[in-house]
């Protein structure tokens, strides 16, 4: 449990920088079609975190979560699979804030 909200944790702050590189991007998108992918690329990784807690906190209590509540065999293999997703949802995080910086610093 304390891997997986530690890599929440670390990419949680990054919401705002999504939000604005969305927002960098969002004139420049209108016009041409690079631009309009990283955006788009920024929407998806913003929904994906959004969407990744609403499930993460559907699955556990506050109680696991937060105060090391054991957990029975069943949510410990879907910690496991949590582990797995918060990780790919970083890297699509990392991955389209890069992508997007890069393409705004090319001007």
């Amino acid at each position: 449990m304390q891997n997986v909200i530690a890599v929440h944790d670390e990419v949680m702050p990054k919401m705002g920088t999504i939000s604005q590189l969305i927002s960098q991007l969002e004139e420049r998108s209108m016009e041409d079609h690079t631009y309009m992918l990283a955006k788009k690329d920024l929407e998806l990784a913003h929904k994906a975190m959004m969407d990744w807690m609403k499930g993460f906190s559907e699955r556990f209590s506050p109680n696991e979560i937060m105060k090391g509540q054991e957990l029975s065999e069943e949510k410990q293999q879907w910690l496991d699979e949590e582990e797995v997703k918060v990780n790919a949802l970083k890297e699509q995080m990392n991955s389209s804030i890069e992508k997007a910086q890069l393409l705004l610093q090319k001007e």
